[in-house]
């Protein structure tokens, strides 16, 4: 091969290998900004999943047992065949329920959004502390029940029927009622079911309440609002769907409601004391406020007990 070959052989060479280098070199960093932005996006989803628990990363077992005579936390699915929806639920079944034939007074607990029943069962400590009250003598063996309230994580019902969407409010006051009365030994009288909630949840409780106040004699809101988040569809958010609206204009019913906040969650100490101010005979109200936590799971653990006693007493007892 003569010189000149050579060296033009040996410029191809080093230009080729220059072209391979600098195309690794912006693939490798091109692939590092990747890599970079992957684990940003999954530290911050990671963080917001533990705020919120959107998505459960671990799965509570189908039943938890303190001891062989101890409560029991199922996990069941409930098929919905007037709200169209099967969804999953825990159930809280007292220690005093494998003890005998009595029938059980029954709350639905429900959670915030964005998140699921698991909140309650992890952040909040609820069977303990449902165990607790009731071993103290300060709640009476109840049935507690922690029901999926949307079919998608992400999407917002407020426990309402979205006109076109989810029908949230028949599946939580018509199917898992009749799904609890078919499979499980609770009073199916109106004195003896109530309902709580947190947060977007605590709403629930109260706007579910109201509207079906043959259904449930009592309710306790952990840091609520007045009026639901989202556009229903059909305007009812501003009225019917709108406890502060359905207190001033619709006659209230003889029911109780506990409004639990704390003086530092601006939104809901404020909505919580408009629907105070509106409250009247023959509607009971109780009110309970912390000073600090603002709005947030330490807040809810700390009422989570009183709320719970509050509504064992205005509930009916166990009926042998």
């Amino acid at each position: 091969m003569s010189t000149a070959l050579t060296t033009a052989a040996v410029l191809i060479t080093a230009v080729l290998l220059a072209t391979v280098w600098n195309r690794t070199r912006v693939i490798g960093r091109s692939a590092l900004v990747v890599l970079s932005v992957l684990s940003v996006t999954a530290a911050v989803a990671v963080q917001v999943n533990r705020l919120t628990e959107a998505y459960p990363t671990q799965t509570v077992a189908a039943a938890t047992v303190a001891d062989d005579s101890g409560s029991r936390m199922l996990t069941v699915t409930v098929p919905g065949p007037a709200s169209r929806l099967t969804l999953p639920m825990y159930v809280y079944l007292p220690a005093a329920y494998r003890g005998g034939a009595g029938r059980f007074p029954v709350i639905e607990a429900l959670h915030g959004y964005p998140g699921t029943p698991v909140t309650w069962l992890r952040r909040l400590n609820v069977q303990s502390t449902l165990d607790r009250e009731i071993a103290a003598g300060r709640m009476a063996p109840t049935v507690v029940l922690f029901p999926y309230q949307t079919p998608e994580r992400l999407l917002d019902t407020e426990c309402t029927n979205l006109r076109g969407g989810p029908q949230a409010e028949t599946f939580l006051t018509v199917d898992v009622p009749a799904y609890v009365r078919a499979h499980y030994r609770v009073r199916t009288d109106q004195a003896a079911w109530g309902l709580t909630g947190y947060s977007a949840g605590a709403f629930c409780a109260t706007d579910l309440a109201l509207r079906h106040p043959g259904q449930y004699a009592a309710a306790a809101s952990l840091s609520g609002y007045a009026e639901p988040g989202i556009d229903v569809g059909d305007g009812s958010q501003n009225t019917t769907n709108n406890p502060a609206w359905r207190l001033r204009h619709l006659p209230q019913p003889p029911i109780a409601l506990w409004l639990g906040w704390a003086g530092d969650d601006r939104e809901s100490a404020q909505d919580s004391r408009r629907l105070a101010a509106e409250i009247h005979h023959p509607l009971a109200l109780t009110t309970a406020v912390l000073a600090h936590g603002g709005h947030s799971s330490a807040v809810w653990r700390e009422m989570e007990p009183p709320a719970f006693d509050w509504l064992s007493a205005h509930l009916a007892r166990p009926r042998a």
